[in-house]
């Protein structure tokens, strides 16, 4: 952990990540938080400081919001597990000066009252604040440290309720389902920091990145019904990292515009194109791994396209697949495939 990383609230208007817990070691109390809390964001933004919703048995609590939407949550006690005080801090706004150097801990690595009462009071802000995503409930608790994240809480919110997760002509609510329902396997859990921050705390929306970030979600899935277990974003000595390693097999997703949004002008020509530039680029040094091109973003017309012409992709070996919100796979190989996907995928080639 980095003490200097200031994750949300930076003093000198850094990016901010997903949430992450501050955690300070001195002595708290309710003066104190209205000193050296309440105050600086009272004057920087307007603030109030409110009891929490939930309360975690072993700490004192509060919650902190400010005028301009921002809210943070704050908790602490006398006699953490070792005996010394204890404290954590979570927000969204600017980091008050007290906590700058504290150390930051994700919501599994704090202690698991810590973590799970703020997972409740996130969730239920989610309920009020947007009701339709927090229905999809192992989706919403999942993505709560971007869904909440200083820049890309609604950027995040859009790309759900406007861009149905990255599914063309598709019910908002289905594509939230069929994320929902896989995530609710736990198959990600470990990983949930690392996957969540893929799709981004920007900003701005970059919808076809972050439909591309949940094609290593969809990937997810077909492994996972495939039965077969996997480790994501896997960090190599070429210094390329690849999305995921299965029984040893290296494994890269891309997933190609569609043609409506790219200069190729078909879909079959985006799919060659893609390929094209995965080959000139991380597999050129991992030559044996298997490329993952999900077609998911194609409508239908598109995919019977490809599907018929069943396209030549430069890297052997390569699976071209699309995905639907019903769970069904269809796809085709280029060149043998290593591991293997059994009847998941409705092959057609």
């Amino acid at each position: 952990m980095n003490g200097n990383d200031y994750t949300f609230g930076c003093r000198s208007g850094g990016v901010a990540g997903p949430l992450r817990f501050r955690r300070s070691r001195e002595h708290w109390g309710t003066d104190r938080v209205r000193r050296e809390l309440l105050e600086p964001l009272d004057q920087r933004f307007g603030a109030t400081l409110t009891d929490p919703w939930f309360a975690p048995e072993s700490y004192q609590a509060r919650r902190l919001e400010m005028d301009n939407g921002d809210f943070a949550l704050f908790c602490w006690t006398h006699s953490g597990d070792d005996g010394n005080p204890d404290a954590y801090w979570l927000g969204n706004t600017e980091t008050p000066e007290v906590l700058w150097r504290t150390d930051k801990y994700t919501f599994g690595e704090a202690p698991a009252e810590v973590g799970a009462w703020a997972e409740s009071e996130l969730f239920a802000r989610l309920e009020v604040e947007e009701p339709w995503l927090a229905r999809h409930e192992h989706l919403s608790r999942f993505f709560l440290p971007v869904l909440f994240s200083k820049d890309g809480r609604e950027t995040t919110r859009e790309f759900f309720a406007d861009h149905a997760a990255g599914f063309p002509d598709a019910d908002r609510d289905e594509a939230l389902a069929y994320y929902d329902t896989f995530l609710a396997t736990g198959a990600l859990d470990e990983h949930r920091y690392t996957m969540a921050a893929k799709l981004g705390t920007s900003e701005g929306g970059d919808w076809f990145r972050m439909a591309a970030t949940m094609s290593e979600f969809t990937t997810a899935k077909l492994l996972t019904d495939a039965g077969l277990g996997f480790e994501p974003e896997v960090q190599l000595d070429s210094g390329h990292a690849l999305d995921f390693r299965v029984n040893g097999q290296l494994v890269e997703v891309t997933r190609p515009r569609p043609p409506t949004r790219r200069r190729a002008d078909t879909a079959v020509a985006a799919v060659r194109q893609t390929g094209k530039s995965k080959n000139d680029s991380q597999l050129r040094e991992h030559p044996n791994a298997l490329l993952l091109v999900d077609c998911s973003s194609f409508r239908d017309d598109e995919w019977r396209q490809v599907a018929g012409e069943r396209p030549d992709v430069a890297h052997r070996p390569t699976i071209v697949f699309r995905a639907r919100p019903d769970g069904s796979f269809e796809g085709y190989r280029v060149g043998g495939c290593p591991l293997d996907f059994g009847s998941v995928i409705d092959w057609q080639d």
